[in-house]
């Protein structure tokens, strides 16, 4: 069974400087928001959006870089 947290986004509240280091996310999960250790296989500043891919043992999530795709993403008005 799947970790209902993968797939989900969330956003970066301390940095992860580089591979094999870790930060901190905030997911919104379960009608509240949860904080995950978070790792990364490139840096990641704080305040980035990231989708979650992977969950490991003791709250550690896997993370990527993710742009929102939003109409202003896109390039419509």
């Amino acid at each position: 069974m799947t970790d209902p947290v993968v797939g989900l986004t969330g956003t970066l509240t301390s940095p992860i400087r580089g591979a094999g280091m870790l930060g901190e996310v905030l997911v919104a999960i379960r009608g509240g928001t949860e904080l995950y250790i978070a790792r990364a296989a490139e840096p990641i500043s704080a305040g980035a959006a990231v989708l979650v891919i992977a969950v490991h043992p003791g709250r550690v999530v896997d993370v990527v870089p993710w742009i929102p795709l939003t109409p202003e993403a896109a390039g419509e008005t």
